[in-house]
């Protein structure tokens, strides 16, 4: 079952020798560090079940050499431990063994977008925005709000911002749904609760050897920026709108004052759109299992329900239920996300046991 690892060790061994000769710089270093640091859980897992067959080995010949009967006995319950171990480490072994997705260690593109229920569905969009960004900060990783914009109620219409950390797009790629929040807004008065919806995806952020994009293939519009904003909006054309001509796909950007920074912030979602793109037609397969299809954003389509009432959430998917949204609104989504990561281990190991 492991016959492939003795060559990863050695491609492991390898990437220590590069980088503790010092020789390594720039993107290079940066590669080959991220390449050990993937490979280090595997491998070590994998000395630790060498380490035991050793044992095993010895614990089994310590019982044919023994002739007294408390050397025998204290051999039979050391190999009994050992066989334990073994069974332990070598399914841990075959889960880390497991496919990997390769766009695990990058940074992501998150976006929400209001659906259904008009100014309560934005103002659940700044709610989400919120609650991501508090778990983002958390981990200590980047935010950067690349477009946006506010409703009059107070939220967004829609977000979109970059996060950058170790293996963001690890732990947020089965956010992408609809999101669905049962609530009584601000402004009822008579007590209802209203049902909106919000669409959020994920996207990870696009490397430039990724996405071969033709400067010719990209027209560039610009104007005056719109909404709030203070006495600096609209008096320069700064807001700017990119469309890709090949595929129709269109960007805008009117957060900066600079039309500079808001082209670098638009072509940063053209990029990742783009690469989004060709990954689902050319793994169609792939990009259901990876759940990346946000649907119409209207409520009945719902990965997951928000129930303000109940202090209740629930992710549709993996049927599991938390009596503590309050927390989890304010950024501890932590269970949750490893709920869905398990999960997706659980499946993918039947599939592994499977063929």
């Amino acid at each position: 079952m492991f016959e492939n690892l003795d060559g990863v060790e050695r491609r492991f061994s390898s990437l220590e020798d590069s980088l503790s000769s010092g020789s390594l710089k720039g993107p290079e270093l940066t590669r080959l560090t991220k390449e050990r640091a993937s490979l280090e859980p595997l491998i070590t897992a994998y000395r630790q079940y060498k380490a035991l067959l050793q044992e095993r080995d010895e614990a089994k010949a310590m019982m044919a050499a023994e002739s007294d009967d408390d050397m025998v006995a204290m051999a039979k319950e050391e190999l009994s431990r050992i066989e334990s171990d073994l069974e332990a480490i070598e399914k841990h072994l075959i889960v880390l063994s497991l496919p990997k997705d390769p766009n695990d260690e990058k940074n992501v593109l998150l976006e929400i977008r209001a659906g259904t229920g008009g100014d309560e569905a934005a103002l659940f969009v700044a709610d989400l925005f919120r609650m991501y960004t508090r778990y983002a900060e958390r981990q200590r990783w980047k935010i950067e709000v690349l477009s946006s914009t506010p409703s009059g109620a107070g939220g967004f219409k829609e977000i979109i911002c970059m996060i950058e950390g170790q293996a963001v797009f690890s732990r947020f790629k089965f956010e992408s749904g609809v999101h669905r929040v049962q609530r009584v807004p601000a402004t009822e008065n008579q007590g209802r609760i209203h049902t909106s919806a919000c669409t959020v995806a994920i996207l990870p952020e696009a490397e430039d050897v990724e996405v071969n994009l033709n400067p010719a293939d990209i027209e560039m519009t610009v104007c005056r920026s719109s909404g709030s904003g203070g006495q600096h909006v609209n008096t320069t054309d700064s807001a700017v709108r990119l469309v890709h001509k090949p595929s129709g796909l269109a960007v805008e950007c009117q957060d900066e004052r600079s039309q500079h920074k808001n082209r670098e912030k638009a072509m940063k979602i053209m990029k990742a759109k783009l690469l989004e793109k060709a990954e689902q037609e050319q793994h169609a397969e792939i990009s259901a299992s990876r759940k990346s299809q946000v649907g119409s954003g209207d409520r009945s389509e719902r990965i997951r329900t928000y129930n303000f009432p109940q202090g209740r959430l629930t992710d549709h998917r993996i049927n599991l239920t938390l009596y503590r949204l309050d927390a989890i609104m304010e950024g501890d989504i932590g269970d949750v996300l490893d709920a869905l990561g398990t999960h997706h281990t659980a499946e993918l190991l039947k599939q592994e046991l499977a063929v």
